[in-house]
């Protein structure tokens, strides 16, 4: 699994540098600095976890044929989402607005713009935008062909 989600990453790159407007990159002497031809782009890591943001261990990848998916969802202000949970790995940067996820056994997590999370697997949540502007997240899920990545509790 780990040799496909590898080779799926590089083909994407290379699809990426071969488009027209791309420069090549190259890696900088400090530490999260990429140099681009005639610029320079700063690479800052907003999470790297083997866990959620709750704590919990996450999962194994399934073994079956991996699909991504990435989905940017607005979340108008004053809503509160159903109840529901992820049977894949999933991680997210809130962009806009501010989010509360709460797990229901009390577990809170409140972001704001700019704050990366990795969310829970299997487990029931929901998140509530209690702030005035819509919240803006873009979230990208690493399942499988045929797998949902929302289920909603009945």
């Amino acid at each position: 699994m780990i040799k496909q989600t590898t080779g799926i990453l590089a083909v994407i790159s290379l699809i990426l540098l071969l488009q027209s407007g791309c420069a090549p990159l190259s890696v900088g002497p400090e530490s999260g600095r990429v140099t681009v031809d005639e610029g320079h782009a700063i690479v800052k890591e907003l999470i790297k976890s083997t866990r959620s943001w709750d704590g919990t261990s996450l999962p194994a990848y399934p073994q079956d044929r991996p699909e991504i998916t990435i989905l940017r969802i607005s979340i108008p202000a004053g809503t509160r989402l159903d109840t529901h949970s992820h049977p894949v790995i999933n991680s997210g940067v809130l962009i806009s607005g501010e989010l509360t996820v709460v797990t229901l056994d009390g577990k809170t997590l409140h972001l704001k713009a700019g704050d990366p999370i990795v969310e829970v697997v299997n487990t029931w949540h929901y998140g509530i935008n209690e702030g005035k502007v819509p919240a803006e997240i873009i979230v990208f899920y690493a399942g499988a062909v045929g797998t949902p990545i929302t289920v909603v509790k009945p």
